[in-house]
C-alpha cells in the first residue's frame, strides 16, 4: 500500500480519510490532522479517478515524419492527456520535468478546472454543503490563491506519479511562490521518503532589483523518484576521469601506494627524494614506462589516512601523476568517470546549485535568445534554457527512455531531447501543451497571424519543435561533410520528428424525450478512431503506425486488429482477422449486423 498509494500511510499509521479517498468512499472537506490541507483538496482528488471525456484526433498537417517518429506533441488540457497516456505508458517513463503556471498576482489560470456543484455530483461528492461551495468559490478566483493553485496541480501529479516507471523521477521548476507548499504536496503524492533534492537554478544573471529586501536570481527545481533507489546521478564529467587527492585542509600525514596501482606521465628515469611543490617523496624511484620499481612513500595534506586507502585499493581505484608537480590524482573503478551533482554551500542554505560553472546551465537570458535565433522575433516569455532540461534530464536518462512534459510551453523540452539525441541516443519526448490563447499584444500572436498558425502556445510549441529540428539536422549534416571524417565517425541524423494529436469531445450517447438512444459522433476519421482504439486499450505503443489491411476499416500492429466502420466490412475479411490474431471493433461505429453478430464471442467492443 505504501508504495501505490503513500499519502495513505503518515508517520508509520493508516490515514482513514486518505484511505477513503481511494476507495471512492465519501469523505470530509474539513478533517483536521497532519499533513497538507487545502479547500478542494477531495474534490481534486476525485478529478483524478475521473474519466476523461475527451479523445484525440490525429493532426496529420502539424505532425512531422508521422510514419517514422516516436515522439509525441497532445494538445489540449493536461488532465486528459495524462489521462490518455496512462493506458499504455502508466510505469514506462523514466523522467518527467514539468514547469507549471507559478501562482502570482500577476497570473491567471488557462485550466479552468470546475469545481461547482454539477462537477460535484458528476464525481459522487454529495456531502459538500453550500458553504463548502461558497469557500471553493472565493478561493479558486481570488488571484495567488493556494488553494485554487495545489487543488489544480493535485490530480496532475497523482497522474505523474502513475506514469513513472519504478526507477523514474519528477523534475519541478518553481518559485518562492508555492515552493513551500509544493514540497508539501508531493511528499503527500510521491512519499516524504522518495523526496531525493531541491534543486537551486540561477535563473538570471541580471536581477531586477524591485524589492528592498532582496534581489531575486534563483528559482527552485523539485526532484522525487517513483521509488527511492541507489542509482547515482550522473553529474559532470570528472577532470580527466580523475580526483586530486591533496586537501590543503586537512592536517599533513604519511601514505604508501602500491607500485601497481600508480602510473606516473613521467620520463624514464631515477627520481630522488625531496619536496616536489606540495608534495614530499619520502625515498628515491626509479620510473620506467610509467612504473615505478617499488611502491610509493609521499607525505602531504591528503583527504584519506593509509586505512582507507587501503579500502579503496581493493575496490580497485588507481592513482596517476600527470606532472612534474607530484599531484596524485585517484580514479575511482565505480565513479565510470563521472560525479554527482555537487552540493553549493551559501549562508545557512544548502542545495545542489545548478549554474553556469557548476554544470554548464544557462540562464533565462540564453533562452530568450535561443528562441529569437529560432524565430526570428521574442515569442516566448520565461522559457527554460534547454541546457537545464538536458542537465537534469541527463542525470537518469539512457538509450530509448522516454521524458514527459505535460506543461510543454514553448516545447524546451522536446528540443532538449532532440539536442542530447545528437550523441546517437534514441530518447523520446511526449508533450502535452493547452491550446492557450495568445493576447493580442504579444509578438508571438503577430508570429502566429503571419505564419498562418492559430495564435494559442500550443502553435508555438510545435512551429519551436520543427525548427529546432531542421537545425539539428543541418548542423550534423554540415559536420559530417567536413574534410577528413571517415564514414564510420558521420553522426546520424536523430529523431526529429513527432505526432501530434489534437483533444476532441469524445462520443456520447444521448437519451432525447421519447427515450430513444442515439450517438453523437465526433466525425473524425478513420485513422483516428484505430489510434483512439490503441490508446484506450494500452497493449501496443502509440507512437507504431498501424498497418492498413482494409482501408478506412482495419488496421493491425503484430497480430492485434483493430476495426472501425464494422458494417462496412465483409465476412471474409472478418473471419482472416479473427483466424490471425485478436480482434478489437470500434464500439462507436460499431453495427449489430448479421456479420458482427456471428463472431461476437471472439471480438472485443471497445470504447
Amino acid at each position: 500500500m505504501k508504495e501505490n498509494y503513500p499519502n495513505v500511510i503518515r508517520d508509520t499509521e493508516i490515514n482513514l480519510e486518505e484511505l477513503k479517498a481511494v476507495l471512492g468512499l465519501p469523505v470530509d472537506e474539513k478533517v483536521n490532522g497532519y499533513g497538507l490541507n487545502f479547500v478542494g483538496r477531495n474534490f481534486a482528488r476525485a478529478k483524478y479517478a475521473k474519466k476523461t471525456e475527451k479523445e484525440l484526433r490525429l493532426n496529420t498537417a502539424l505532425s512531422k515524419h508521422i510514419d517514422t517518429t516516436q515522439n509525441l506533441v497532445l494538445k489540449g488540457d493536461n488532465l486528459d492527456s495524462l489521462k490518455i497516456l496512462k493506458n499504455y505508458y502508466s510505469g514506462q517513463i523514466k523522467c518527467i520535468y514539468i514547469d507549471p503556471p507559478y501562482n502570482t498576482t500577476k497570473d491567471e489560470f488557462v485550466y479552468p478546472d470546475k469545481f461547482d456543484k454539477e462537477e460535484a455530483e458528476v464525481l459522487g461528492l454529495t456531502t459538500l454543503s453550500e458553504n463548502d461551495f461558497d469557500r471553493m468559490d472565493f478561493s479558486f478566483k481570488t488571484k495567488k490563491s493556494h488553494n485554487g493553485w495545489l487543488a489544480f496541480l493535485y490530480p496532475r501529479l497523482l497522474l505523474a506519479r502513475d506514469l513513472l516507471s519504478p526507477d523514474g523521477a519528477i523534475f519541478i521548476s518553481i518559485d518562492d511562490n508555492e515552493q513551500a507548499n509544493l514540497k508539501l504536496l508531493c511528499d503527500d503524492v510521491f512519499g516524504e521518503e522518495n523526496f531525493v533534492e531541491i534543486f537551486s537554478w540561477t535563473k538570471t544573471a541580471t536581477p531586477p532589483g524591485l524589492s528592498n529586501k532582496s534581489r531575486k536570481t534563483n528559482e527552485y527545481i523539485l526532484c522525487y523518484e517513483k521509488n527511492k533507489n541507489n542509482y547515482k546521478y550522473f553529474g559532470e564529467e570528472l577532470d580527466g576521469g580523475d580526483q586530486p587527492l591533496l586537501n590543503d585542509g586537512n592536517g599533513i600525514g604519511k601514505l604508501v601506494i602500491p607500485k601497481e596501482k600508480i602510473k606516473f606521465n613521467w620520463a624514464d628515469g631515477i627520481y630522488e627524494a625531496g619536496t616536489y611543490h606540495r608534495i614530499q617523496l619520502l625515498e628515491p624511484i626509479k620510473i620506467e614506462k610509467g612504473i615505478p620499481n617499488k611502491d610509493i612513500s609521499v607525505q602531504g595534506r591528503f583527504k584519506w589516512q593509509q586505512t582507507f586507502l587501503n579500502n579503496e585499493v581493493v575496490k580497485g581505484t588507481t592513482f596517476i601523476v600527470k606532472s612534474k608537480k607530484f599531484s596524485i590524482r585517484f580514479q575511482r573503478f565505480e565513479d565510470e568517470s563521472y560525479k554527482t551533482p555537487t552540493n553549493f554551500l551559501r549562508d545557512r542554505i544548502t542545495s545542489p546549485q545548478l549554474d553556469k560553472e557548476n554544470g554548464n546551465v544557462d540562464t533565462n537570458e540564453t533562452a530568450s535568445s535561443q528562441l529569437e535565433e529560432l524565430f526570428g522575433s521574442k515569442v516566448f516569455d520565461f522559457s527554460k534554457p534547454i541546457s537545464l532540461i538536458k542537465y537534469l534530464v541527463n542525470f537518469l536518462v539512457k538509450d530509448e527512455e522516454i521524458i514527459l512534459d505535460f506543461f510543454a510551453g514553448s516545447g524546451t523540452t522536446g528540443h532538449a531531447v532532440m539536442d542530447l539525441n545528437k550523441d546517437g541516443g534514441n530518447r523520446k519526448f511526449i508533450l502535452c501543451q493547452i491550446d492557450e490563447p495568445i493576447k493580442a499584444d504579444k509578438s508571438a500572436y503577430k508570429f502566429c497571424v503571419e505564419n498562418n498558425l492559430p495564435p494559442v502556445i500550443s502553435s508555438i510549441t510545435v512551429e519551436r519543435l520543427k525548427r529546432a529540428g531542421e537545425k539539428i539536422a543541418q548542423d550534423i549534416e554540415v559536420e559530417n561533410t567536413k574534410s577528413g571524417i571517415f564514414d564510420e565517425d558521420k553522426k546520424q541524423i536523430p529523431d526529429i520528428g513527432f505526432k501530434v494529436f489534437d483533444s476532441i469531445d469524445a462520443p456520447q450517447l444521448k437519451i432525447d424525450d421519447n427515450a430513444q438512444i442515439s450517438i453523437n459522433l465526433n466525425g473524425i476519421d478513420a485513422l483516428s478512431r484505430i489510434y483512439n482504439m490503441i490508446f484506450t486499450l494500452g497493449l501496443d505503443e502509440p507512437t507504431q503506425v498501424p498497418e492498413v489491411v482494409v482501408e478506412d476499416h482495419i488496421y493491425k500492429i503484430g497480430t492485434h486488429y483493430y476495426i472501425t466502420n464494422s458494417e462496412k466490412i465483409s465476412t471474409d475479411d472478418f473471419a482472416s482477422a479473427i483466424k490471425n490474431g485478436k480482434v478489437f471493433i470500434d464500439g462507436w461505429t460499431a453495427s449489430l449486423n448479421g456479420t458482427l453478430q456471428n463472431y461476437k464471442e471472439d471480438v472485443k467492443i471497445v470504447f
